[in-house]
């Protein structure tokens, strides 16, 4: 059990499948993977297991283990032992003792559950976490829009501005915060005041966006009060709806889909080639949102955690 050496053993890392593996090379050399946080478990020259931690920008400490991969052409308790042992070994080495493990995200298809072969392998890699002091957290669906797909027009329920800056989006986030159906948003505010978690959430990952703030939009009604917020942004890998709310006094009028069409719309206006985007598949509202906007399920991405000192 070792960690890669460096980019020239991608091959042998990526002998088993998964779909990330075409995303490493430009990880490794963006600094978002580092070759001491990619391990593998080889009896021989077979890979058994490997995997793999992620960060969103140089330099910062693993923030996902994204990767995960068992041999599944020999399935049983001696690949889940090799996983475990992988995860253990790995962990003690790249991870500060006592501090929570990353998050796992692990991407799957779309109707997994319904080959078993396909469900097997996913059970079996969160059964290695579950293992290690893991629980699951919730299932998300990956969605994806297309040029092509209709857009729908502007209706002029609402109107639309710039954001004016990171004060009036905290304050924004958090009203949407409350009453929300998004499990890492609850997992949040059961740690800390909605305000903080909005404010967190801001810092860490929007305000990090290259792409232009100013494809940012409020809404608001016609009498100049905001009803929501949308957040169209490219991520290192993709152009994305990276947030989008309505505040809790406007829930319940559609406006999600104007919000919706909206940030659409701007990305759909740089010509992109695809737009990808993500939700709980508990929060149903927002799922039917992007479908009747055009977006089509991709797959599935599962999502586990520890408690806080948990894992190794």
């Amino acid at each position: 059990m070792r960690p890669v050496t460096g980019r020239a053993e991608l091959d042998l890392f990526c002998r088993l499948p998964y779909v990330l593996n075409d995303e490493l090379d430009d990880d490794l050399a963006s600094g978002r993977r580092r070759p001491e946080w990619m391990w593998m478990a080889l009896r021989g020259d077979r890979l058994v297991a490997r995997l793999a931690w992620w960060a969103p920008r140089a330099g910062e400490p693993p923030a996902l283990l994204d990767i995960l991969d068992l041999d599944d052409a020999a399935p049983g308790p001696a690949s889940l032992d090799a996983g475990l042992r992988l995860f253990e070994t790995a962990s003690a080495a790249v991870l500060p003792e006592g501090v929570r493990p990353p998050e796992y995200n692990a991407f799957i298809p779309p109707r997994w559950r319904d080959d078993a072969e396909t469900r097997r392998a996913v059970e079996n890699r969160m059964a290695v976490l579950e293992r290690a002091g893991a629980r699951p957290l919730v299932e998300r669906l990956r969605l994806e829009w297309r040029p092509g797909a209709p857009i729908a027009a502007q209706n002029g329920r609402l109107d639309f501005r710039p954001v004016a800056g990171r004060e009036e989006m905290v304050a924004l986030m958090t009203l949407v915060l409350d009453g929300t159906l998004d499990a890492h948003s609850r997992a949040d505010l059961a740690r800390m005041p909605a305000e903080r978690a909005a404010a967190e959430h801001y810092d860490d990952e929007l305000a990090h966006y290259r792409s232009p703030r100013e494809w940012w939009r409020i809404a608001t009604s016609p009498e100049g009060e905001p009803v929501g917020f949308v957040i169209p942004a490219r991520n290192e890998y993709n152009p994305v709806i990276a947030y989008i709310g309505v505040v809790p006094a406007h829930r319940g009028n559609g406006y999600i889909d104007d919000l919706l069409a909206e940030g659409t719309r701007i990305l759909a206006g740089q010509g992109v080639p695809r737009i990808r985007a993500a939700t709980d598949v508990g929060n149903v509202p927002m799922a039917r949102a992007f479908l009747r906007a055009g977006y089509e399920v991709i797959g599935r991405r599962i999502d586990m955690t520890w408690s806080e000192g948990g894992g190794q």
